[in-house]
Parts: structure tokens; sequence; C-alpha cells
């Protein structure tokens, strides 16, 4: 058997960041098991899917990596088919019409609230002659839904779980319109595209009896069934704007990498060992559905950073001045070209190792990119005080005078810290504070080397007068 799971996502807003988690445990599974994993849009809400939302959802898993195998698959587009399986249910007196009208429903569910009960359809047409259907009553057609025993599913994650029949009535698999249900027409999807494993949030898990009585009905096999927990806030409450970023693409925006992104989502619900960082890779070779757990996983946004920091440092250094680059220029007044990718390209090793998002490189990043006069933060215009402007104008020769490699630029500042009697952070710090506007910067070596000398020796010539 070919492992073939699924990702189904119903275009009504963004890719949540359940819904990527979702993907990303379908997407694991499959390339753990030799398989393929497909993405069905499920579109049939036609007056809440968008193309735009479309287009978010496949931009956000082609930013996580996590690309279908085969084109999506539309819902909307299954119309036809979704009718044909309902006809053939009801040739086989798995099905019925039923002829009650809205008024009659809504008694239905009047009297059930009365007594307290959750709503059923009380069956009324299940056994009753079509011949005395009312005239201009189009009809549904709902499910013969077996009424004595459990509908038991073996659930790959929550283990085994039952419902009594009696607990559930005839659902709608067509509307009167000829429209199909969610639950009949993911039943008709699933089986015609060969999922043989179903991964999807344990909110989903009542939907699954019911969709398990309809496989029975049409004669099918049902897929294996694995419900994952869904991810809570810090708090343990529903994840929430509150908690912060929500979809991937928010999380895009505040600088998270997408192999950062998949591994904390990983380690939500699923784990081995002690293992915090997991690439791509050993994911894929470890990935099982035993170790996934049954309660809610709980999103901690310190231990995202700190994740992304680690992959931000073991990032391409040409791909994170991309990612800078393309965040500054959006950013007024700062000259983003071909120099600024230079000065950032080459002091990148030492920008990323205190960066724990790309937002936060790319602040680090805009001084090189910032034209004269620099900005000063507060604690930069306290360094350089009237005693550090003179001692950085005695300081540009000497740098003036090497070959501005950060070999020679080091071996000058501290030659120029013992001649003048100072320590070499009574040097550094004034000078940071003339190059970057800031107190904080990679080494001042690189730092100078980065910037290069005509620019350097501008910028301190700028303070210093």
């Amino acid at each position: 058997m070919t492992v073939r799971t699924r990702f189904a996502p119903s275009p009504t807003g963004l890719l949540h960041i359940g819904g990527a988690r979702t993907a990303l445990f379908n997407y694991l599974f499959a390339r753990h098991h030799g398989g393929q994993y497909l993405l069905r849009v499920e579109d049939t809400d036609r007056a809440r899917s968008t193309q735009e939302a479309t287009q978010v959802i496949l931009d956000g898993l082609a930013w996580l990596g996590l690309a279908p195998d085969e084109p999506p698959l539309f819902q909307s587009t299954r119309a036809a088919r979704h009718a044909e399986a309902a006809q053939a249910m009801l040739a086989a007196g798995q099905a019925y019409r039923c002829y009650c009208t809205p008024a009659e429903l809504a008694e239905m569910r009047a009297a059930a609230a009365a007594a307290g009960r959750p709503p059923r359809y009380d069956g009324r047409w299940r056994d009753r002659d079509p011949a005395e259907a009312p005239a201009g009553v189009a009809p549904a057609i709902r499910l013969r839904a077996p009424r004595a025993g459990d509908t038991v599913v073996q659930d790959l994650v929550q283990g085994e779980v039952r419902v009594a029949n009696a607990e559930l009535d005839d659902l709608i698999l067509l509307r009167s319109d000829g429209t199909p249900t969610y639950l009949h027409a993911v039943v008709v999807d699933d089986h015609d595209m060969g999922i043989t494993h179903v991964i999807r949030g344990d909110d989903h898990l009542t939907n699954t009896f019911r969709q398990v009585q309809i496989y029975r009905a049409l004669g099918w096999e049902p897929p294996e069934f694995a419900h994952i927990p869904l991810i809570h806030g810090e708090d343990g409450a529903k994840l929430s704007k509150r908690h912060g970023a929500v979809s991937v693409l928010e999380f895009r925006e505040q600088g998270y990498l997408p192999e950062a992104l998949c591994n904390a989502l990983l380690r939500l619900g699923w784990g081995h060992g002690d293992a915090e960082i997991i690439d791509r890779d050993q994911a894929i070779a470890l990935f099982d559905l035993a170790d996934v757990g049954r309660a809610a996983a709980r999103l901690d946004y310190r231990k995202l950073a700190h994740v992304n920091g680690v992959y931000l440092r073991a990032a391409d250094d040409e791909r994170l001045t991309r990612e800078v680059l393309e965040r500054l220029a959006h950013r007024p007044g700062l000259a983003v070209g071909g120099i600024a990718a230079a000065r950032i390209r080459a002091l990148m090793p030492g920008l990323k190792e205190r960066a724990k998002t790309l937002v936060e490189l790319a602040d680090t990043a805009a001084f090189l990119a910032q034209p004269l006069p620099l900005p000063m933060d507060a604690k930069a215009r306290a360094q350089l005080t009237p005693e550090a402007r003179i001692m950085l104008r005695d300081l540009a020769p000497a740098l003036a005078g090497t070959d501005f490699s950060a070999a020679a630029l080091d071996a000058a500042l501290r030659a120029f810290a013992d001649r003048a009697g100072l320590k070499l952070g009574q040097v550094a710090q004034p000078l940071r504070a003339a190059l970057t506007g800031s107190t904080t910067s990679p080494g001042i070596d690189a730092t100078l080397a980065a910037l290069g000398r005509e620019e350097a020796l501008a910028r301190i010539g700028a303070v210093s007068g």
C-alpha cells in the first residue's frame, strides 16, 4: 500500500498556524513512509471562499516547504461526483429522500431544546412512502444510518473511540438544492483521491463517526484516522490574536525562518526524547504518529524565538543578506543598493550572531545603508563626549594607514589605545557610536572593514570635526 495523506483547508481566511502544523504532520508522515502528500481546497462555501484566500494558503505552504506532490484538487469542481455517490446510496437503500419543510425542521429543533436534548432529525421520512410527499417540496437526501450498536474508530492517536449509533441521526448528504454537505463531500473526495490516512485536528473527531457510516453505506473501506491535539497559547486557552501571531504570514512578516517555524510546530504535540532542533531530513526519518500526544500543545513564543535564532546562525549569509535587503528596501531614508548589499554581506557573520529574527537582523544591519548624517540613539550620543570626539579625530589617521582588513584594523586600534594610555573599550565604544549610531554591533574591526575606508573615515569625520 502506498501511503497517501492530504491537507484540506477551507479558503475562507488566512493559513492558521494550527493548519500549518496539520499540513506538516501530513507531509512528514507521507515522506516517512515513501508516500504522497496531497492538497484539497475545500471551497464549497462559495460565499466565503475567495481566490485571494486560496492563494494565501498556497503561498504559505510553499514558503514552509510543504507544496503538495500533485496539483491541488478543488472540492467545488466535484459537485456532480458527490451527487452521483448520494444517488448510488439511494439506489442501494442506504439513503432516502426527506421532504421535511424548513418549518418542520425548526419545530424539531425547538422540541429538542425544550426537552434538553441535542437537536436531531426524528427520521419521519426514513420509512415513509415517497408518494406522500407534499407538492412543491424539493427533497434532501439523508443517510439511512444504523440505529443499533456502536460506530467504532481505532484512531492512531486517540486510541479506540466509539459512539452509540442511537446518538447519531440520519445526516443530510445532499441538500434540497442538490448541493453536497461537507461530511459527505469529504468522504467521496478522500476515497477518490486514494487517501489512506486522514491526519487532522481532534476537533474533527466527532465528524469521523458520521463519515465512517457514509463509507460503510457506500461499501468503501475507511482510511486510517489520526486526530492530533489542538494548539493553545501559553495560558492554556485556545490560540488567538491576544497570544501573538497566529497565521503563517504573520510569522513570516515578524522575521521567522520557515524551517525554524516548522521545527517549532513539529515539537507541538510530537517529541523525540529531548531533541529540540530537528531539521527536515531528521524529521522525515523520525516522524511517527505513535509519538503524537493526546493533550493540547502550547505554543511558546520565547522558545520559538530561540529556535529561530539557532536557524539564523546556521543560515547561508547570502540568503540572509537578500532577506535583510528586502526588509530595508521598505524603510525610508536608507540607500539600499549594491554598496549597502556588499557591506551587509561582509558583516553578516557577525550580525546574525546576535539576532533572533530577520526583523532584528534588519534593524542591526540598517546602519550599513544609512547615509550621513547618521542618526544617534541616546546611548551613542552619551559616548560621544568632547574628549571622545578629539580621540576619534586622532584615531582616524592611524586607521587610514592600514589596508582596512579586519586583522590590520584590530592591530591599529590596539596600538593606538596603547599609545593613548587607554583601554581598548575606551576607544572602541565611541568609535562604534560614530560608525553605527548605537552602542551595539559586531566586532569593531569587522564593522570598520565592512564599511570600507572611505565610508568609515567619513563617519568618524562627521562626529569629530
